[in-house]
């Protein structure tokens, strides 16, 4: 294997990253329902104490046809080029905790690099614990909470917290593989899987970032600002709820969804919060088409309001 240090740059602030601290992880690309990974490391980065420690490079890692970048153009010039950024940032919470936080791209590319550097990190840093997040849709309701599957070695924090164990294959992304390999060597990691609703899947719902939010002060102790979080949610579930409650089939859907949720997470007999009474898996039109084909109307005629 070639080096895991080519593949990125410290910075001099690297120099001042205390030893044993929590590293909390989010990339963005393959999948994020609800925007939840996307919203959770903007909202991060915007509102707490950062400094850049690592650089990944982009040239190494990124597909751009794939996932081409964004230039700017203004009338017959172009005023600027905004690289894809996956960096590590040593971080500190709503009460001055530090902790270390990796946001960014996920690699098309090395991933066995990719991951023999992030474990290289850890090593360099005295990582105490490694934290990630991913969300993936689910056909559960938007009036319930938000649950979690846990995977890692915190065997206190999937008994307490994970509410679907499935024995499934699902597609992987890099992170899997960090976890996979964190896990082999001993090292302390959870991931946690946020169960977004199907039908939400495409928009930013704020609750899927509050649940990553809680899930991580859940892991390691820290202490985020979440009002405005909870102030976006409050708005954008009223807005949901009088779109449904205008239409009787979507509100007899939800209704439905509401049942089924219920009904697993008091410890019936369902498989999982996926499945119907008779154990089958609903199709993605049987849950969500009479409600993407609502939603889709109302943000034309109301200007964006899911967008």
């Amino acid at each position: 294997m070639r080096d895991p240090g080519d593949l990125y740059e410290l910075t001099a602030d690297a120099e001042n990253v205390p030893e044993g601290l929590h590293l909390v992880a989010g990339l963005t690309g393959f999948a994020d329902a609800g925007g939840a990974l996307s919203q959770f490391t903007e909202y991060l980065l915007g509102t707490l104490e950062h400094t850049v420690i690592a650089i990944f490079h982009p040239d190494l890692l990124l597909d751009y046809r794939a996932r081409r970048p964004i230039i700017y153009f203004d009338q017959d010039h172009l005023t600027g080029y905004q690289p894809p950024a996956l960096r590590l940032y040593l971080a500190r919470d709503e009460i001055g905790q530090p902790f270390l936080l990796l946001a960014g791209y996920e690699p098309d590319f090395r991933w066995d690099q990719f991951t023999a550097a992030v474990l290289q990190l850890v090593r360099r840093f005295t990582v105490a614990s490694t934290t990630w997040v991913h969300a993936i849709p689910m056909p559960v309701p938007h009036t319930r909470p938000i649950r979690v599957t846990v995977s890692g070695n915190r065997s206190d924090l999937i008994e307490s917290m994970s509410v679907w164990r499935p024995h499934t294959q699902v597609p992987a992304n890099a992170l899997h593989l960090v976890e996979f390999r964190l896990q082999e060597s001993g090292a302390t990691v959870v991931g946690f899987v946020l169960l977004v609703p199907h039908y939400l899947a495409d928009t930013e719902f704020p609750a899927a970032a509050l649940s990553a939010l809680e899930s991580t002060s859940a892991s390691t102790g820290l202490i985020f600002p979440t009002d405005q979080v909870r102030e976006q949610n409050r708005d954008f579930v009223a807005r949901i709820d009088e779109q449904v409650h205008d239409n009787p089939e979507l509100a007899k859907l939800v209704g439905t969804l509401e049942e089924r949720y219920d009904a697993y997470m008091e410890g019936s007999t369902l498989r999982s919060p996926l499945t119907d009474e008779s154990g089958e898996l609903p199709s993605a039109d049987e849950i969500a088409a009479e409600l993407e084909n609502f939603l889709a109307t109302r943000r034309g005629r109301d200007d964006g309001t899911l967008a």
